[in-house]
């Protein structure tokens, strides 16, 4: 692999496929969603190897740290190469958790729920978020 001594921190975010495309990496920095020891750092930071990083996107919430230099973005497996991932577990346990909540459908072509139906609807919300507070206490 092409390692190189300089490397913006865009550009590395890019490479280890925290981010899409270059230019979300950027923006990220910009908005300050990227930190340093809790300092927020500009997309022309020079990554140095060693360093952890505090990556937020969206609603995850990522602590990374530096093993090498990744100058071109290459495929996961090897990517995965140039970074650790020391996320706390209670951080990721907590990510993971919000998407076993129960999602409630209808089947379609069914209409809008009757009067009753909604009331159904309500009941059960009800009772499953007060049974998850009796548990958790």
């Amino acid at each position: 692999m092409a390692e190189k001594e300089k490397l913006r921190i865009d550009k590395y975010l890019w490479a280890i496929r925290a981010f899409k495309t270059r230019t979300l990496a950027s923006d990220a920095c910009k908005a300050g969603r990227i930190k340093l020891d809790g300092k927020n750092i500009k997309p022309s930071y020079e990554v140095k190897i060693g360093d952890v990083y505090q990556v937020a996107k969206g609603i995850e919430r990522k602590v990374v740290k530096v093993t090498g230099l990744l100058e071109n973005r290459v495929d996961a497996k090897t990517a995965v190469n140039f970074y650790e991932d020391i996320t706390p577990v209670e951080q990721t346990q907590a990510f993971k958790s919000m998407f076993h909540a129960p999602i409630l459908k209808r089947d379609r072509g069914t209409g809008r729920p009757t009067k009753a139906d909604r009331r159904e609807i309500d009941d059960l919300k009800d009772n499953f978020f007060e049974e998850k507070e009796e548990n958790q206490d």
